[in-house]
């Protein structure tokens, strides 16, 4: 029986910044209360930029981690893809900075947009990749400067979002690990619900978009909510039954770091217990595309997960995007 080729995960890495802002922090800064947060979020802090990080400076520290980890020299690397919605520049791809900066030199790079959902969407379009042959190591990033982004004076929004980075080398292998399933999809008829309204071909900056706040994240709280909950649910479901697996069979799955009500909704639906879902929103915030890479890596140092496990990671985010993967430690 001929092997089949798979994109497993050979390391992985991240990194958040030093600053820390609190729920308390918060409440001096916009009308809330760290009760009010941690009832309707679960989230205690989260940790933001300092003035000489961006994007790809995070990026690079959890890439070099990543390689590290996989005992890979970046110059085996042979693509980087890095999922953002907060590049350094409209262009060149941030994936390009940090090609550079760690020393890939054999790598071709680009940047994918699938909001929240970007890096699971990037392990995806990379597992393919690398099951065609057409790739045999590509490094996966998730990063994020959400504070950037972010009006400090809209309290529905502000007291959500963190900076950081997580990031994965993918390598083909034959010995039954590897991605097993993929999914992913998108309700561009809700793109209303998740944007940043200006800066875009659309409505270019100007003076009146910048005294508007239209550079700035605007979400319905209420529809994401809905929105989230029925399809982290259904995501859990498809990747069960499309690898025949039973809920016991799972070691752990990993979810976007989205809010402690929507996991704890979707958690009593799917009668699983909630040790099966690693969350760390609490510390962090909901660091879109960079949450489900920091929860892979802190899960896999903490020894959570081991070889031979298996794992569900999914997303979901503006677009509206959503996505999973079934991997095989």
């Amino acid at each position: 029986m001929t092997p089949i080729r798979r994109a497993a995960i050979a390391g992985t890495g991240s990194y958040v910044p030093e600053r820390i802002l609190s729920n308390a922090e918060l409440e001096r800064m916009v009308d809330t209360t760290d009760a009010w947060i941690m009832e309707r979020t679960g989230i205690q802090e989260r940790r933001i930029a300092g003035p000489e990080e961006s994007t790809s400076t995070m990026a690079i520290i959890a890439a070099r981690r990543a390689c590290e980890d996989a005992g890979i020299n970046p110059a085996e690397i042979e693509l980087i893809i890095v999922a953002t919605i907060t590049p350094d520049y409209v262009f060149p791809a941030t994936a390009c900075l940090v090609q550079h900066a760690i020393g890939a030199k054999r790598a071709g790079g680009f940047d994918l947009e699938a909001a929240c959902s970007g890096f699971v969407y990037a392990v995806n379009v990379a597992a393919g990749l690398i099951t065609s042959g057409m790739y045999k190591n590509i490094l996966v990033i998730g990063a994020e400067t959400l504070s950037r982004l972010v009006n400090y004076q809209d309290r529905a929004t502000c007291i959500l979002f963190g900076d950081g980075a997580g990031a994965a080398v993918l390598t083909a292998r034959e010995n039954g690990s590897g991605v097993l399933h993929t999914s992913m999809r998108s309700e561009g008829e809700e793109t209303q619900s998740m944007l940043i309204p200006a800066g875009g071909s659309r409505q270019p900056a100007s003076p009146d978009t910048v005294a508007r706040q239209l550079h700035t994240l605007h979400m319905d709280g209420k529809r994401v909510f809905k929105f989230a909950t029925k399809i982290f649910v259904e995501l859990v479901e498809e990747a069960l039954t499309a690898c025949g697996l039973q809920r016991d069979e799972v070691a752990l799955v990993i979810p976007h770091q989205v809010n402690q009500r929507i996991i704890e909704a979707a958690v009593r639906k799917l009668e699983m217990p909630l040790e099966k879902f690693f969350v760390n929103l609490d510390r962090y915030g909901n660091t879109s595309a960079a949450s489900v890479p920091i929860a892979l890596d802190e899960a896999r140092r903490a020894g959570l997960i081991h070889a031979g496990d298996h794992i569900i990671t999914i997303a979901f985010g503006g677009g509206l995007t959503w996505a999973s993967s079934v991997i095989r430690l």
